[in-house]
C-alpha cells in the first residue's frame, strides 16, 4: 500500500545539523513522502542552506520550506500540519536523524 507521508520539520537555528536530518528523510526505503520544512524565525543560514539542499538534489517537488515567524515547536508543528498533503504526518526534529525505515515502519504500524 503506498499511501504519501508528511513528514514535518520545524526549523530554528540549527543549521549544522540540516544535512544529515535531510539526508536521513531523503534517503527513506519508502519512497512517497513530502518534507515540509517549517522555519520558525532562523537568524542563522537555516534557511539558505535548506533551499540550497532542495536544489542539489532537484526536492522541489518533494520539498517545501514554510516560513513562520518564532512561536516555537509547537506551533510550526501546527503549522505544518496545515500545510501536509499526506494520508499520514510524522514529525522529526531538525537536529535529529532517522534510520532509513523510520517511515516505512511507522506506517506499517499504522495500517496494520
Amino acid at each position: 500500500m503506498k499511501d504519501l507521508v508528511s513528514v514535518i520539520v520545524p526549523v530554528y537555528n540549527t543549521e549544522s545539523y540540516l544535512e544529515r536530518c535531510y539526508d536521513s528523510i531523503r534517503l527513506q526505503d519508502y519512497s512517497l513522502w513530502e518534507l515540509i520544512i517549517v522555519d520558525d524565525g532562523s537568524t542563522d543560514n537555516s534557511v539558505m542552506l535548506t533551499r540550497e539542499y532542495i536544489k542539489k538534489y532537484s526536492l522541489d517537488k518533494q520539498m517545501r520550506i514554510i516560513q513562520a515567524d518564532h512561536g516555537g515547536a509547537g506551533a510550526a508543528r501546527n503549522i505544518g500540519i496545515s500545510a501536509a498533503n499526506g494520508e499520514y504526518i510524522c514529525f522529526v526534529d531538525s537536529d535529529d536523524f532517522v534510520t532509513s525505515t523510520y517511515i516505512s515502519k511507522m506506517l506499517n504500524q499504522a495500517v496494520h
